[in-house]
């Protein structure tokens, strides 16, 4: 069941509507029913994962908190550790890592044929695993005490709005409320419209438009130029945030319309100036978990500037590797290590007074920053998107095809830059303002003609183009 379908209106609709008129047990019990409903429209199946890896984390939270021996603490997190990434490792990564052993052997001179199993990827494991990993993690470290209601905790796993393409919950932050009274607020009512609704233009009018853009090149790099490789690269940037992104705050939106406030997944990345503000910027929920729980544990930079280097490289490597069992994500990700440990390193050689002071914000340096920066993430966007490495290898070969300005470069240009137009418009009224939710404080005409034409636009998008069951799919369900 996809957030861009006719299916799911109907759905939340239905959900929303019982949700008004029940008291505070009942409404919890609701959500807990529909969640599990609009993931079992996936595959019911793998509603035994869900609930698997939801009793696991509870018992093991428990115990955790009622153990008097800290080894009696570490065997209890152990199991939980050891559960969560076992079940994730054999879904997600058994066969990349089955087929890699045997490369490696045969590169030794031994022939060994890989037994790989022909396994479906569970939506959202990934999502949902690390939340419950979280929860574990920080009962373990004494900065939460564990829910002993499992209906509220079965809650906060299977939360359907963030279910399969989060953001990663923290239970610190959306336990709290599943079990406190929710007072729907209008004005939150009406920032969580304002949310779905920017959300699914970001999907279906630029992300889902700009797909085809990307095919044309990332399908046929031997015959693209230098200008239209470029541009693929800048096109599929664009459509993975508006398609990532318009998934967060559809997901944001719904649960703001239910009392509910889930963590800001994204903060204007296309305005980062430098790569490790990016990352403060993108997919925030993914980079605080490991940044929490892998990096700090780790050594962080407290170490040393070479520690902290190592310690990056890890981190990045670690996140590369959460998307998908693909050396491409691991390069991907090691390539966002390396940019940022140089940094680390050349801020140590300058001393600590270049370590502690801030990056000029005079306007035109900040500009060519920002250009940097963007196109630094845009290039390793090659990686992101290519199937493999040797199409990756392709991609990165076409660059150097020769520049070539034909009718074919212009169209593709023109075609970017049109539907990147209101990402950037956005970010620029959400920057001014120092406010996400700047364009809800416009002036009421602009803000009724704008939501007019965005709805229209999206319905009539939706009814020409997408089946009853739903459009394209987002991207990070993959994941």
């Amino acid at each position: 069941m996809l957030f861009n379908s006719w299916v799911f209106l109907w759905f939340f609709i239905v959900v929303w509507g019982l949700y008004l008129v029940l008291d505070h047990r009942r409404q919890n019990i609701l959500l807990l029913i529909a969640s599990y409903f609009f993931y079992g429209s996936w595959d019911w199946r793998f509603t035994s994962l869900l609930a698997g890896s939801t009793l696991l984390d509870y018992v093991c939270g428990l115990m955790i908190h009622g153990s008097a021996s800290a080894r009696s603490r570490r065997l209890w997190l152990a199991c939980s550790i050891a559960g969560n990434l076992g079940i994730l490792g054999f879904f997600k990564y058994y066969n990349f890592f089955a087929s890699s052993v045997c490369d490696l052997l045969s590169a030794f001179g031994f022939q060994v044929q890989p037994w790989t199993l022909h396994i479906v990827l569970p939506v959202g494991i990934s999502f949902y695993t690390f939340q419950t990993m979280s929860y574990t993690l920080d009962i373990y470290r004494g900065q939460m005490s564990p829910t002993r209601n499992f209906l509220d905790f079965a809650l906060y796993v299977a939360f359907f709005p963030q279910l399969v393409a989060g953001p990663i919950e923290r239970a610190r932050n959306l336990l709290p409320q599943i079990q406190s009274r929710r007072r729907l607020d209008p004005e939150k009512v009406k920032e969580g419209i304002f949310l779905v609704g920017w959300g699914l233009f970001q999907k279906i009018m630029i992300a889902d438009r700009l797909g085809p853009v990307v095919q044309s090149v990332f399908g046929n790099p031997d015959g693209a130029g230098t200008i239209e490789v470029l541009l693929s690269f800048y096109a599929f940037y664009v459509q993975i945030y508006c398609d990532f992104s318009g998934y967060s705050d559809i997901a944001r939106g719904l649960a703001k319309m239910m009392g509910f406030e889930l963590m800001v997944n994204f903060r204007m990345p296309f305005l980062a100036d430098r790569v490790s503000d990016f990352w403060s910027r993108w997919h925030i929920s993914l980079t605080t978990w490991v940044h929490d729980y892998l990096f700090i544990s780790l050594g962080g930079i407290r170490k040393g500037s070479l520690r902290g280097a190592l310690n990056i490289l890890a981190a990045m490597t670690a996140i590369g590797l959460w998307h998908g069992p693909k050396w491409t994500f691991v390069l991907w990700g090691l390539y966002f290590g390396l940019l940022q440990a140089a940094a680390v390193l050349l801020r140590a050689r300058r001393g600590r007074a270049a370590v502690l002071r801030r990056p000029s914000q005079s306007g035109m340096d900040r500009a060519f920053r920002v250009f940097v920066t963007f196109n630094l993430i845009a290039f390793g966007a090659c990686l992101f998107r290519a199937e493999n490495l040797a199409h990756a290898g392709a991609m990165l070969a076409a660059l150097f095809n020769g520049i070539h300005w034909d009718m074919n470069a212009l169209g593709i240009a023109i075609k970017v830059a049109w539907l990147a137009a209101p990402v950037f418009l956005m970010h620029g009224i959400q920057e001014r303002a120092g406010d996400p939710m700047a364009f809800v404080r416009l002036p009421g005409l602009w803000r009724f003609a704008a939501c007019t034409a965005a709805i229209l636009v999206v319905v009539a998008t939706l009814f020409l183009t997408a089946d009853v069951k739903g459009g394209e799919e987002f991207i990070y369900f993959q994941f």
